[in-house]
């Protein structure tokens, strides 16, 4: 009997960040030449950026340095793992990665992802982040066409993005919704949260942990209200600075606020 076709989404890619499971079709072409998505950047550049990344490794660092070993950061919308295995290589002595990722498909290649650069030193979570115990519909889209799988929001807003496919809302996967304050974490020394318009919710349910760790933050702001996340960390004493799509917020006590310039523009962090 003749088989039926079965088209090819997840394929393995020889990156600047180690081998990777990504989906091929992993973009949404801006026009001919240009696109965005992660899986656009690894298979275009090899690599996904890239001074975003080593930005933050430099934050872990510094953290390190500061208070230690046993640094631990949250990867909060971790994807396929660029951010989580570059972050586990870097601390894999001295460090751990806790990384979530809602959709089961792309968790499925973070997993992947982890295992095969022998990152041992991560948790990953098929979960949403968000601000209380629970369970979020998942909308799932169909991933053999070309679209910026990491661009979908969880929950529809009037303004939701088209990440190249019409998304169905109502029908979905129940995952479940995880804060991080459930994890009680004795120490907390960074959050990355890319949650496409829930950072709020993150923030909230995150709200205890702060203000006991003070972990560095990098919080995406292009579909979240930055003047509320802005006081919602003022409020817990950080500093914010502008980092492109993100903001960058140390607390007033971080010795590593002492390190940070910032030039038309451009952040650096300075030993």
């Amino acid at each position: 009997m003749q088989q039926a076709s079965r088209p090819i989404a997840f394929v393995l890619a020889a990156t600047n960040h180690g081998s990777m499971i990504v989906n091929r079709n992993d973009h949404h072409m801006v026009d001919q030449a240009r696109g965005y998505g992660v899986g656009f950047q690894l298979l275009n550049r090899s690599s996904f950026d890239m001074e975003e990344v080593d930005f933050v490794k430099a934050l872990l660092l510094f953290r390190r340095h500061h208070f230690g070993a046993g640094v631990v950061a949250i990867d909060c919308g971790a994807n396929i793992g660029v951010h989580t295995v570059e972050w586990a290589r870097l601390m894999h002595d001295w460090g751990r990665v806790i990384a979530f990722e809602a959709q089961e498909k792309i968790f499925y290649a973070l997993a992947g992802n982890i295992a095969l650069n022998n990152c041992l030193n991560v948790q990953a979570r098929w979960a949403a982040v968000g601000a209380s115990c629970g369970t979020i519909n998942v909308p799932e889209p169909d991933y053999h066409l070309p679209s910026s799988y990491g661009s979908l929001e969880l929950r529809r807003r009037e303004q939701t993005e088209f990440i190249g496919q019409s998304i169905d809302y109502t029908a979905g996967t129940d995952t479940a919704v995880i804060p991080i304050d459930a994890f009680q974490l004795p120490r907390l020394d960074l959050i990355k949260i890319d949650v496409e318009g829930m950072e709020i919710d993150v923030l909230e349910g995150a709200a205890d942990t702060i203000r006991r760790c003070r972990p560095q933050m990098v919080i995406e702001v292009i579909k979240s209200d930055r003047v509320a996340i802005g006081a919602i960390l003022s409020g817990h004493g950080y500093r914010i600075y502008p980092m492109g799509l993100n903001l960058l917020a140390i607390h007033e006590s971080d010795p590593t606020a002492g390190h940070i310039t910032l030039h038309d523009g451009i952040l650096s962090l300075k030993s």
